[in-house]
């Protein structure tokens, strides 16, 4: 097998998870820097923003970092105009409340992956890690053919096996532990909920690339649980989410410290997809009304007043993503969390 740390060009097998609207330039450089391989989630950027964000990447650090792409996975182009109004109109209060007029429907709600994927082969990252599916042949080829390794993301050994067919060089399994999203593409993601210290030896005995352990993993017990169980890596997002590197806000990191580990829930009310996040008003309150569009059409309504919210400091209507070791996110400094992580490694 190899070795992961060679393979991603890194000092450290220690993976920033990617955040999808809740990266920033310096928490990714920073994992970098300290030896890891900061990630950068790039969830709706068009290519224009992705070379920006690169370039900015190489500016904050000369180390190796990974980009992330969502792969189209059962996601509607467009609904009908009544259909919006309708979903537009369950989370009128909210808009209300911020004083915000509802938006209009748009003509599309993501750029077109060709598009972003173009852009990330551009860039040339040291590695590009995807979710929500296999990448096709073409893409797996072009990247290797860059000197730029692919990395899948697993929630089932099914999909493990899956993405080593498809060319993968290292796998991301996930269990439901983890905060944000949960990436499943071969079977529903309710039915995909693998807690990941049952899900990790067997997806290691299952392939022969390296695989990466994400989900509950904020300290160095983590880590070294992890490696004994068969990871060559491990993947962490909450702990680091909480640091003063992060892009998210102050109530999302007093959310993240103030939650116990029963403390977050699965939920399709922020997006229309799956994630693990912690219970506020707005989650309640949709899931309360039972009126919740598909994905992306809820996330890109959701995702008109939660950025407001975010910029007001209104944790009560923003998603707060977190995983389920939360309380474990003691570190205000993503060095600090990086070296208590490293610590754990054999």
């Amino acid at each position: 097998m190899p070795d992961l740390a060679e393979l991603l060009g890194v000092e450290r097998p220690i993976v920033l998870g990617p955040f999808g609207g809740l990266s920033s330039i310096e928490l990714t450089a920073a994992v970098s820097e300290r030896g890891g391989l900061g990630s950068y989630g790039l969830y709706g950027y068009d290519p224009a923003r992705i070379l920006e964000t690169a370039a900015a990447l190489r500016a904050a650090t000369d180390r190796p970092f990974a980009l992330n792409l969502w792969v189209p996975h059962d996601e509607v182009e467009q609904v009908p105009a009544e259909e919006f109004q309708r979903y537009a109109r369950a989370l009128l209060p909210f808009f209300d409340e911020l004083g915000l007029e509802l938006p209009e429907r748009p003509d599309r709600y993501l750029p077109p992956f060709e598009a972003q994927l173009d852009a990330v082969l551009e860039a040339r990252p040291a590695a590009v890690s995807f979710v929500f599916g296999v990448p096709s042949a073409a893409v797996v080829e072009a990247a290797h053919a860059m000197g730029i390794a692919v990395v899948g993301t697993a929630t089932n050994v099914d999909e493990a096996v899956a993405l080593e067919r498809g060319g993968a060089d290292a796998i991301v399994a996930t269990g439901p532990e983890a905060g944000g999203h949960r990436v499943s593409f071969l079977r529903p993601a309710e039915e995909s909920l693998v807690g990941i210290f049952a899900l990790l030896p067997q997806v290691a005995d299952a392939v022969e690339v390296p695989v990466i352990a994400a989900g509950g993993i904020a300290d160095r017990r983590g880590v070294a649980a992890a490696f004994a169980l068969g990871a060559s890596g491990v993947q962490v997002g909450t702990a680091f989410l909480r640091t003063e590197q992060s892009a998210t806000t102050d109530a999302h990191r007093r959310a993240i410290t103030q939650t116990p580990a029963h403390g977050s829930v699965l939920t399709r009310a922020m997006s229309g997809r799956l994630a693990r996040g912690i219970p506020n008003r707005a989650m309640r309150t949709i899931e309360a009304r039972g009126v919740v569009a598909p994905f992306p059409v809820q996330n890109w309504l959701t995702g008109r007043f939660r950025a407001e919210a975010g910029r007001r400091g209104l944790g009560e209507l923003q998603s707060l993503w977190a995983g389920q070791a939360a309380a474990l996110a003691r570190e205000a400094d993503a060095g600090a969390v990086f070296d208590e992580l490293a610590a754990g490694l054999p």
